[in-house]
C-alpha cells in the first residue's frame, strides 16, 4: 500500500490526539510523526488535523482516514497473527499470559514444556491487563473469572480453585481473631476496582461494609502480600500459605474458575495444541495432589 507508514502515523495521531502520544505508540521520534502528517496532507491536498495548544483534532477528512486506517491496521495484525502460528513443528516463540499470582504454578510447567520442545522460546506475560490474542500478543491466555466473551477467541474451562478467608497471626495480635459473626467489625483487604467481577469481590461487596475495606490493591500479588503482612482479612487459595489462620472455609460462591483462551485462527496449530495439552495434563496433576484445585465439572 502506497504511503502506508504515513497513513498509519496519521491514524495514531487521531487516536491519541497528540504527536507525543502517537510517537510513544509507534516507537518513533515526534519529529517523524510531524513529518509524516505534513507530507500526507501535502500529498492529498487536504487538512487532516486542526492544530491547537492541546494537540491535534481530526478534521472530517482526518476522521474518514482514521476509520479506514483502523480497519486496515487490524487486518494486518490479524494476518500477522495467522502467519505466526503456521507450521506443524513446535518451535519458535510460545507466548502465554496469566495472572502474576498464578506464575509459581505455571512457570515450572512451561519450563518442562521447553525441555520437551527445545526449539521454543518461552514468553510468560503476567499482569491484570488482558493481552489481545487477535493482535498476536499471546498464543494462550490463562484467565480467571467469568467466561471470556470475545467472539474470535476459543475459551475452554481449565480448572477451579477453592478460596478461604484468612488472617495472619500479626493481624490477630493487633485486632483479635475474627469470627463469622464479627466480620463487620474487622478490617478487610480488597481490590482497587470496586466493580470487579471476581466471585470473592462480589461476595465482599454484598456482605462487608465498604468502610471496612481499609487496604486496597491493584493486583493479585499485592493482595497476597497485604494478607501476609497483617493488613486485614483477605482471601487466598486454601492451603497455599500454611502460616495464615483460616477463619472461614471455602464457599461455593468464592470459587475461582480459570479458562484457557486462544484465538480461533491459531487454536488448531500444532504449537498451540501442544501447549494446551501440556497445561491440561498439568491441571490433572494439580487436582490429584492439591485439594484446593479441582477440574471443571
Amino acid at each position: 500500500m502506497d504511503h502506508w507508514d504515513e497513513i498509519r502515523t496519521a491514524y495514531h495521531v487521531a487516536r491519541a490526539g497528540t504527536v507525543s502520544g502517537a510517537a510513544d505508540s509507534l516507537g518513533i521520534h515526534h519529529a517523524t510523526v510531524i513529518r509524516h502528517v505534513d507530507s500526507l496532507e501535502a500529498r492529498m491536498g487536504v487538512k487532516l488535523f486542526q492544530r491547537h495548544a492541546r494537540g491535534y483534532t481530526p478534521t472530517e477528512a482526518g476522521a474518514d482516514l482514521a476509520r479506514i486506517a483502523s480497519t486496515t491496521e487490524e487486518q494486518f495484525a490479524q494476518l500477522g497473527t495467522r502467519l505466526k502460528g503456521q507450521g506443524e513443528d513446535v518451535s519458535g516463540e510460545v507466548v502465554v499470559t496469566a495472572l502474576a499470582s498464578f506464575s509459581p504454578r505455571l512457570t515450572p510447567v512451561l519450563a518442562d514444556f521447553q525441555h520437551a520442545h527445545p526449539n521454543t522460546v518461552i514468553r510468560l506475560r503476567t499482569g491484570l491487563r488482558l493481552f489481545r490474542l487477535e493482535y498476536g500478543e499471546a498464543h494462550v491466555a490463562v484467565r480467571a473469572g467469568t467466561a471470556p466473551q470475545e467472539p474470535d477467541n476459543v475459551a475452554q474451562r481449565f480448572l477451579q480453585m477453592d478460596l478461604s478467608l484468612y488472617v495472619s497471626p500479626e493481624y490477630v495480635e493487633r485486632y483479635g481473631l475474627p469470627t463469622e459473626d464479627t466480620l463487620d467489625k474487622h478490617r478487610f483487604i480488597g481490590g482497587d476496582d470496586i466493580h470487579s467481577r471476581a466471585p470473592f469481590a462480589r461476595w465482599m461487596a454484598e456482605n462487608i461494609p465498604n468502610e471496612n475495606v481499609t487496604f486496597r490493591v491493584t493486583d493479585d500479588v499485592s493482595m497476597q502480600q497485604a494478607l501476609l503482612s497483617g493488613a486485614g482479612v483477605g482471601f487466598a487459595v486454601r492451603g497455599e500459605h500454611p502460616e495464615l489462620i483460616e477463619i472461614m472455609p471455602p464457599q461455593p460462591e468464592w470459587r475461582s474458575e480459570f479458562w484457557l483462551v486462544t484465538h480461533v485462527d491459531l487454536h488448531r496449530t500444532a504449537k498451540v495444541q501442544a501447549v494446551l495439552n501440556w497445561l491440561k495434563n498439568a491441571a490433572k496433576h494439580w487436582a490429584a495432589t492439591d485439594p484446593a484445585i479441582r477440574l471443571p465439572d
